[in-house]
């Protein structure tokens, strides 16, 4: 049990640290720290700019619980949009296939709320599909271990209902430019998306239309000022296109339909 005055010390110091939350950020570390001495070691963590879903280990994601590790991307507030988007147009038994999946978070999210889907998630650094596979093999998801679709079987061709993905989309000379805890501590790979950031769309979409039934969708997270870009780069591809936004959550979605 932690007493009133190490609580109070614990925002304290945080405070000092800069944390722009200290009093909720507190409330997380103690309710989660198993003694007074591991507490400590969280604080000493947090203080020092580690981000504070390494320190506890997970995320809440739409409601989910989400298992984090160092070295892993951390999902974004905004990011639930793309959960959200995802769900308008998926149905039951649907095949959902989510690149750069990270932590997979957002196949969680969408296999938690349309539970009879069959879920495939696919990444190319080995740490990250460790994490993914501790939050999605639970709920039957598949990870994959590999460079997008060569990761995959042959036999999953043309039947895939829905493919999401956010996919790295900063350009690489702006990376410098991201928040401090971003820049340090997570992996270049999972946040740079070449020289105009949208490497990684073109080679999505480039290949989507193989994988994807007659009817079926994929939707891309991007930025506001690239969606013009990779909506481009959709109908290029052969889709038809469309971009929606979220103010409030400041999320821009490109969403491909591959035409019947």
């Amino acid at each position: 049990m932690i007493d009133h005055n190490t609580k109070k010390w614990v925002i304290g110091r945080l405070r000092n640290e800069g944390c722009v939350f200290p009093e909720e950020e507190a409330h997380l570390l103690i309710s989660e720290a198993k003694s007074k001495e591991e507490l400590m070691n969280f604080v000493d963590k947090r203080a020092s700019g580690f981000p504070l879903e390494y320190v506890v280990g997970f995320t809440t994601f739409c409601g989910l619980r989400i298992e984090i590790e160092p070295g892993v991307f951390i999902p974004r507030r905004r990011t639930e949009f793309l959960v959200q988007k995802a769900i308008e147009v998926i149905k039951s038994n649907d095949v959902v296939l989510d690149l750069c999946c990270g932590s997979g978070a957002v196949g969680a999210a969408i296999t938690n709320h349309v539970k009879q889907n069959s879920l495939h998630s696919v990444d190319i650094d080995p740490v990250a599909v460790r994490c993914a596979s501790r939050n999605i093999t639970m709920m039957g998801g598949q990870p994959y271990l590999g460079d997008l679709y060569k990761a995959l079987p042959h036999s999953l061709k043309g039947q895939v209902n829905l493919i999401v993905a956010n996919a790295p989309y900063v350009p690489t000379d702006s990376v410098e430019l991201l928040p401090r805890e971003a820049r340090l501590y997570e992996p270049k790979m999972a946040l740079d998306g070449g020289k105009d950031g949208l490497d990684l769309h073109r080679k999505i979409a480039e290949e989507a239309k193989n994988w994807l039934v007659s009817g079926g969708h994929l939707l891309i997270e991007t930025s506001e000022m690239q969606s013009a870009r990779t909506s481009e780069i959709f109908t290029k591809a052969g889709f038809i296109t469309r971009m929606v936004r979220d103010e409030e959550w400041d999320a821009t979605i490109v969403i491909g339909t591959k035409s019947e």
